[in-house]
């Protein structure tokens, strides 16, 4: 109970915050102050109550879509888990393999996706994979590092320790270094998962038919500028949702790694 209470009470500000945002939002819109401050049609900026408008009118349409991304970023992120978990223990069991190939884990995070994308899309067609794909590459680097570094923080005695005990390699890889990187691996998560929707909504740029990138499209193409920031609101709460659900985990699974004890209470 004192956990959440204690959520509670660092959330609330943060919420006062966005309402006092949003009345303003609100204010300066329906007044046209806005507008007139960005020199645009007072159509072009709709106001918070013009978009839960769009949000609940639309919601069936809204609610298609977002199913779509939703799918897309689920596999692209269960794709980048399982591929940067993959690629950080074998870095760290081997360090020549770290040595050859830790650069190109990093230049794999210079190619532009926006630019990527279209290539994507034209080597696979305009399925889910080129969407996974690319949600996979910009959620490969944040797991992949963070696993690996969390590898690497076991002190040298701890592994001295084992090895003197008759522990294996993988006996202290899977009893000692993987709870110990498990934290790493969730913050990596996170992080992975808050920008997963960028991911999908490329994709969906460079070629879909569906999802809510190409309902965003449709959207700023016949100027229907309420709905378009709807269709925002729902990637926001996709990428709020698995955020918190990571959370959760991290709390259940790996509360040694909070630095704050909160798991414990």
């Amino acid at each position: 109970m004192s956990g959440g209470r204690s959520s509670v009470s660092r959330l609330w500000p943060a919420l006062l915050v966005l309402v006092a945002l949003l009345g303003v939002w609100q204010l300066a819109a329906a007044s046209g102050a806005l507008a007139d401050t960005l020199g645009l049609d007072s159509f072009l900026v709709p106001s918070p109550a013009e978009i839960l408008n769009s949000l609940w009118e639309d919601r069936a349409l809204l609610a298609e879509n977002a199913w779509v991304t939703f799918a897309e970023v689920l596999a692209g992120f269960a794709a980048a888990l399982a591929l940067g978990v993959t690629t950080a223990v074998a870095l760290h069991l081997s360090p020549l393999l770290r040595r050859v190939s830790y650069p190109l884990v990093v230049a794999s995070q210079t190619i532009p996706v926006i630019v990527i994308a279209p290539v994507l899309v034209v080597w696979f067609g305009f399925g889910i994979g080129p969407k996974v794909a690319i949600i996979a590459l910009i959620c490969f680097f944040p797991i992949t590092v963070n696993t690996l570094d969390g590898l690497a923080t076991v002190p040298p005695e701890q592994r001295k320790l084992m090895r003197s005990l008759g522990a294996g390699r993988l006996r202290v890889l899977s009893s000692l270094e993987a709870p110990t990187a498990l934290p790493f691996l969730l913050s990596g998560a996170k992080i992975a998962a808050a920008v997963a929707v960028i991911g999908a909504v490329f994709g969906e740029w460079a070629g879909a038919d569906e999802g809510l990138g190409h309902l965003m499209l449709v959207d700023n193409a016949k100027l229907e500028v309420a709905r378009l920031f709807a269709a925002m609101v729902w990637l926001s709460a996709m990428a709020l949702a698995l955020f918190g659900c990571l959370s959760l985990i991290e709390r259940r699974v790996a509360w040694w790694g909070t630095g704050r004890g909160e798991g414990a209470t």
